[in-house]
């Protein structure tokens, strides 16, 4: 008996429901961008086109400066989580040890427990060590940096060993029987494997980093203010075109450093296939 295939692309809640998905996700987010062309301090009505607001965010040397240290921290934070997150995955997918799943629920604490309660805990652990807070940068943000790092190299993990789940163990026992070693194996089969997941890994410990504001909170000082904290201190007094302004930039950077990842995990598939 044939079966039917439905287009459900085609039937009507499943079009309605669709942009009205679209609608409720990226409404806010195209009313903030319309607003910061507003010519108005006030951000409830709509007083003409201006791009001054872009101008002033963009000669902003404080606001520069957060910015300039959530890129240093984020791909710092990035690399050594990739390098963290890869070593745990691997380690939880080959070798069975003991105490292995007491490690796997230590690996997931930092994804599920409140992040509020994580920046209490880093602050804590901080003054009790007595961290040092003057260092000249970017050494002074070594403290906020560990923090992210810990949060962020659980989530690469989970997404390097959900990709190591499909490794075809033939390859392996095809390159043992041409006199591979373990690390030719390793190098030669399972990280290039692993490039789908190394990028969509760096995706989205960058974007964790660069966008964490709760835990950065608990860790930074004054002397290194990141870029959603220097945000939420200007929201403090009112939300103007200026702080618009900041937020459609950080918008369309976030979405070409996307868009870029996703095209090039296509080509690493296509050229896998």
């Amino acid at each position: 008996m044939a079966k039917t295939i439905i287009n459900y692309h085609r039937l009507w809640w499943v079009r309605f429901s669709f942009w009205l998905t679209i609608l409720f996700f990226y409404a806010p987010l195209i009313t903030l961008v319309i607003f910061s062309f507003n010519d108005s301090r006030r951000n409830i009505v709509w007083r003409g086109f201006t791009l001054k607001y872009y101008e002033k965010a963009l000669t902003n040397s404080s606001l520069l400066e957060a910015l300039g240290n959530s890129l240093i921290i984020a791909f710092i934070c990035t690399l050594f989580s990739l390098l963290l997150g890869f070593f745990a995955a691997y380690s939880l997918w080959r070798y069975k040890f003991r105490f292995k799943p007491l490690y796997e629920a230590a690996l997931s604490l930092p994804i599920v427990i409140p992040e509020i309660a994580m920046g209490v805990a880093m602050l804590v652990f901080f003054n009790k060590i007595n961290w040092p807070t003057d260092w000249i940068w970017p050494f002074n943000l070594t403290a906020i940096i560990i923090a992210h790092i810990t949060f962020c190299f659980p989530f690469v993990a989970v997404v390097l060993r959900a990709r190591l789940q499909n490794f075809n163990y033939e390859q392996e026992e095809a390159a043992m029987d041409l006199n591979a070693s373990k690390l030719q194996i390793l190098w030669d089969i399972v990280i290039p494997f692993l490039k789908p997941a190394f990028l969509s890994a760096f995706i989205l410990a960058f974007t964790l980093s660069i966008d964490d504001f709760v835990i950065t909170f608990f860790t930074s000082t004054p002397n290194t203010v990141t870029f959603p904290v220097k945000i939420y201190s200007m929201l403090r007094f009112s939300v103007t075109p200026e702080v618009n302004a900041i937020s459609t930039l950080l918008i369309v950077v976030t979405f070409l450093f996307v868009s870029f990842g996703l095209y090039y995990q296509t080509r690493i598939h296509k050229a896998a296939k």
